[in-house]
């Protein structure tokens, strides 16, 4: 079943352009990289002072995700210069089983 994998991270709005840059550069690659990635959608809304970014992933299967992910697919991956943006680390993302789609 395919699986969407969403994760939600804020950054001061000031550092927002060279975090979306890193995203492209550094990030995109990496979950390009595995086998099992079906879609990858990176998302920014500037709201008052803090950019916020949603990730949205499309994969085959669970067993992709954890390629990705490791053995506990739920918890973030987080990459360290995102120690240098991020204003907080959620431990989580959320993931859905996709059952319709057109």
């Amino acid at each position: 079943m395919t699986i969407m994998r969403l994760w939600h991270g804020e950054v001061a709005i000031e550092n927002g352009d060279e975090y979306e840059k890193f995203m492209i550069e550094k990030a995109a690659p990496d979950y390009g990289s595995v086998e099992g990635l079906l879609k990858l959608y990176f998302q920014r809304k500037n709201e008052g002072d803090k950019a916020h970014f949603l990730l949205v992933t499309i994969w085959d299967c669970l067993s992709s995700v954890e390629k990705f992910a490791g053995d506990e697919p739920e918890l973030a991956k987080y990459y360290p210069e995102d120690n240098n943006f991020l204003l907080e680390k959620e431990k989580y993302t959320s993931m859905y089983d996709v059952f319709y789609e057109s």
